[in-house]
């Protein structure tokens, strides 16, 4: 994936999915890259990555409105 940023990284899939959905209701083409261990699926995390151009807006977006 050329020219995507990665901008959100946790071990939890859910919270990379909601990272990803606020993001792509505030108009921010986001995908989630999955970089878990395959078989214990223990090590590893969830990546959200946006396109280069987006990422500014969507770390201040993920900062001032998501919590956890």
């Amino acid at each position: 994936m050329v020219n995507w940023i990665r901008v959100f990284e946790d071990q939890n899939q859910i919270r990379s999915e909601i990272v990803k959905g606020v993001l792509e209701e505030r108009g921010i083409a986001a995908v989630i890259i999955n970089k878990k261990e395959t078989v214990y699926k223990i090590y590893g995390t969830y990546e959200v990555l946006v396109p280069q151009e987006k990422a500014m807006e969507a770390l201040q977006m993920i900062q001032n409105e998501i919590t956890f």
